[in-house]
């Protein structure tokens, strides 16, 4: 048995998975991002501690998705832009498990679920992006995981693709993130309600959502609907950079936004081909993810067993 963590910017999940890929039991907790790393890393000890002993059989590997990047050998996490840490020991926060543990960037290990037993799975080539708190992206290129000559290669929402108007939360500005994420629809619907007088069904809640302003565009209210244009043109600009660089077979949208399902990908599709002029020679699937909110518990615990198995 393996144990799968999605350290999340918005939850932490967590889950027991089979050799084969099952996901036989999972859990989640706020992940409360604004706290210290080393209250988050006690939780995640508190919750691999918990798995372990709800079940008779041995836990051969552990597997840690992470929004950000780790050194080679795993054991430091050089960067998480969303949950603002720099540098920080991981593993020294739960050697006292003595289990076997992998770290990975959450996308990549998203990915790599999909390739081995969901949407990515029979191509060579195919590309994860998952859409949440922020956007990340993991790459199979020749039946084999990218991460670059640093491993830090899949840095996909952290692309430049236009002027904004306000940094990403890693310290640049422009990056798709910024544009196409959960964080930024809602961020772009209440900067327009705060700037402009558009009438809008928005200017009557508490808290906005993403889910709120997809589901008013389909009515087409005004501000929702100029969010989520906006949304689906740079979504589809930064898949064509990635389309140009990299010629997939297939791209997998994941993530809470990709909850929208058709909405999303007919109207994405169109901006693609739109966006893109080699679209006459290259026959690329735009996909929903198949694991949906599972694609990272589950990645990250095949990971670690093909890592340490």
């Amino acid at each position: 048995m393996l144990i799968g963590i999605d350290l999340g910017g918005t939850n932490i999940a967590a889950g027991l998975v089979a050799a084969d890929g099952t996901l036989v039991f999972k859990k989640s907790i706020p992940t409360m991002a604004e706290r210290p790393s080393e209250e988050l890393i006690k939780d995640i000890y508190m919750l691999i501690d918990e798995l372990r002993n709800s079940t008779e059989e041995t836990i051969e590997a552990v597997g840690i998705g992470i929004p950000g990047l780790s050194n080679k050998d795993m054991s430091v996490v050089l960067t998480c832009a969303n949950l603002h840490w720099d540098h920080v020991r991981l593993m020294d926060g739960l050697k006292n498990l003595n289990l076997p543990i992998a770290i990975d960037n959450d996308a990549n290990v998203a990915a790599y679920a999909e390739y081995k037993i969901g949407s990515l799975k029979g191509v060579s080539n195919g590309i994860m992006i998952t859409l949440g708190t922020g956007v990340g992206g993991g790459i199979i290129i020749d039946d084999r995981e990218v991460r670059g000559g640093h491993g830090i290669g899949t840095e996909l929402g952290h692309m430049i693709i236009g002027d904004n108007f306000y940094d990403c939360n890693c310290g640049s500005n422009g990056c798709l993130e910024t544009f196409a994420s959960a964080t930024a629809i809602i961020k772009y619907a209440e900067h327009l309600i705060e700037t402009t007088e558009l009438p809008s069904k928005l200017r009557e809640y508490e808290k906005i959502t993403a889910k709120d302003v997809i589901d008013l565009s389909k009515e087409e209210d005004v501000i929702a609907t100029q969010t989520y244009e906006r949304f689906i043109k740079y979504l589809a600009r930064g898949i064509v950079n990635v389309l140009l660089l990299l010629d997939p077979e297939r791209i997998a949208i994941g993530g809470g936004v990709s909850g929208a399902g058709d909405y999303l990908l007919n109207r994405l599709s169109k901006e693609v081909e739109k966006q893109y002029f080699l679209s006459d020679f290259s026959d690329v699937e735009l996909v929903i993810s198949e694991l949906g909110n599972d694609a990272g518990i589950i990645g990250a615990a095949l990971a670690a067993k093909d890592h340490y198995l």
